[in-house]
């Protein structure tokens, strides 16, 4: 018989209802009798003990909140009863041992990928056209309609047969009602066109709205993420469209590019408007370049590497009441077993790593990174609440509506991700990951902006978890979707490419789905599974703008 309640963690005076349960019905767990007196949705959690007004809500063994009127043994919590409340931190003692997975299953195993000049080892092989400016946005989709389908890289949008159906109906008379009444199909296809360049995954295009206006620090934050990019080990090359005239100038890019990769030696192809001249003679080279590039990058091909060259960035969003309890952890464990393997793990989103600050901090090598996280940690607090807001009002309505009450309770679970392995370094946006192991970089939670972020630093898969179905992919590399219920994965089976709610159902461990995902994640990098957000174009790119996201 399936498990309908779990406490996560024996300090915990709150347990997790695995199914809905109704007002009355009388449980056991652990040889302990309770009686629930409110109705308790799957994902949401009950009293195990009478609380008066302001003491404390535990779950995950920290302290998540505290009761906003006295509550009674068996009570539902909700926002009207439970207020967010963490724990402090400080820069305490160390606490880097830990406990090891067995990894002789794939001590052995190789991924097929492609090998750069500075030793990294890409999961994929792309080209990059990426304007400095806003400004060049229109220019970016001339280049983009014009090379996409010539080259064989532009994908068929199966509705358009339904569109065409509609359009004919209408054509011959057909009212509002009966166009909504249709009859029409949706042809599918997964025919690819061929390639000019079979080598290279794609050709992509990293539209954004900066690189003038705002404060000077977001344009030179932002080519530091795009030299990320540049210097990333999916990418082949790149052509970079600029005005001339902007605060985001080649010169930063370039100096960026060079703090990554000293010896710096992929295609990389600049165009200036402003020194150009017309827009016909810039596109006219930029066309030139980037076919002579992609000719380059052809010329590389899969080799076998070693485990230990995936970096693996960790990723929530439209989390729910089980994804601290499935997914996340699943992950952290595939997490712990590629950093015994020597490879590399980023582990991000700060505002949701509200109250589990002392772990962590405790988890760093040194103090110096400690005290790092601690600054990076409070002032980005400051700096939201300076703003008017706070990591308190950092859950979404869904999150709250699927059992993440509070910024607490969400942060408890999202930290899970991490594993348990010692913390080798702490990064600030957009830093390069230079050490392998678990490493802690500063993003906002906001799922797309810490995706983005988390690959400009390094990731080359991504492995993202949710409870209520996202779509978010990345313009080079694979993001990974794992489902933390088995509803959900059956209900968006489009997007979704694993699910752990089979730990939620008893079908196996959190260590065994955590060995399964690296398996999924080691062919992924291989390029023999191609995940869900890569088949749908799922091309999300944002840079964060500091202070504005949580």
């Amino acid at each position: 018989m399936r498990q309908r309640i779990l406490k996560v963690h024996p300090n915990d005076n709150v347990i997790v209802a695995l199914t809905d349960i109704k007002a009355g019905e009388q449980l056991t767990y652990q040889n302990e009798n309770y009686t629930v007196l409110d109705d308790v949705k799957a994902k949401h959690k009950f009293l195990t003990t009478d609380l008066k007004a302001g003491e404390e809500v535990i779950m995950y063994g920290v302290l998540v909140g505290k009761a906003q009127s006295d509550l009674k043994r068996g009570n539902v919590i909700t926002t009207s009863n439970l207020k967010h409340a963490a724990l402090g931190f400080e820069t305490g003692e160390r606490k880097t041992d830990w406990l090891k997975p067995d990894v002789s299953a794939w001590q052995n195993r190789t991924f097929m990928g492609f090998h750069r000049e500075d030793g990294s080892v890409g999961t994929a092989n792309y080209w990059l056209v990426i304007p400095m400016v806003f400004c060049e946005n229109r220019n970016i989709d001339v280049l983009q309609e014009t090379l996409t389908g010539s080259l064989g890289y532009k994908r068929k949008n199966n509705y358009q047969s339904q569109a065409e159906q509609l359009i004919a109906l209408y054509k011959n008379g057909a009212k509002t009602d009966e166009l909504l009444q249709a009859e029409v199909f949706v042809e599918e296809t997964h025919q690819k066109a061929e390639r000019v360049f079979p080598n290279v995954d794609g050709i992509k295009f990293l539209k954004h709205e900066g690189g003038c206006g705002g404060i000077r620090q977001d344009s030179e934050t932002l080519c530091g993420l795009l030299a990320g990019y540049i210097t990333h080990p999916n990418c082949a090359g790149a052509t970079v469209l600029s005005l001339g005239c902007q605060n985001a100038q080649v010169s930063i890019l370039q100096a960026e590019i060079a703090k990554r990769d000293p010896n710096f030696s992929k295609p990389l192809y600049i165009l200036e408007q402003q020194k150009i001249g017309t827009e016909a003679d810039m596109l006219s080279w930029a066309i030139k370049q980037t076919l002579a590039g992609l000719a380059k990058a052809n010329e590389c091909t899969r080799q076998p590497a070693p485990i230990s060259k995936i970096t693996i960035g960790l990723e929530c969003g439209g989390s729910d009441g089980f994804s601290g309890i499935s997914a996340n952890p699943a992950i952290g464990y595939t997490s712990d077993l590629l950093v015994a393997l020597g490879g590399t793990v980023i582990l991000a989103e700060f505002p949701e790593l509200c109250g589990v600050e002392q772990n962590l901090s405790d988890r760093c090598t040194t103090v110096e990174q400690a005290e790092r996280f601690s600054n990076l940690m409070r002032t980005y607090e400051k700096r939201a609440e300076e703003a008017g807001s706070g990591f308190d009002m950092n859950p979404s309505p869904g999150n709250i509506k699927d059992g993440l009450i509070t910024d607490a309770i969400k942060s408890a679970g999202a930290a899970k991700k991490g594993g348990t392995s010692p913390v080798v370094e702490v990064l600030d946006y957009p830093e390069k990951v230079t050490k392998p192991g678990l490493n802690l970089l500063c993003t906002p939670g906001n799922d797309v902006e810490s995706t983005t972020a988390e690959v400009g630093s390094g990731a080359n898969v991504v492995l993202f978890t949710t409870g209520l179905g996202t779509p978010t992919g990345n313009p080079i590399v694979p993001v990974v979707k794992l489902s933390s219920n088995t509803t959900l994965y059956n209900r968006m089976s489009d997007i979704i490419d694993i699910n752990t709610g089979t730990v939620i159902e008893g079908e196996e461990t959190i260590e065994e789905a955590g060995a399964r995902i690296l398996d999924y994640v080691i062919a992924v990098a291989s390029g023999e599974i191609e995940v869900c957000a890569v088949k749908h174009g799922q091309d999300d790119f944002i840079p964060w703008k500091r202070g504005v996201s949580l």
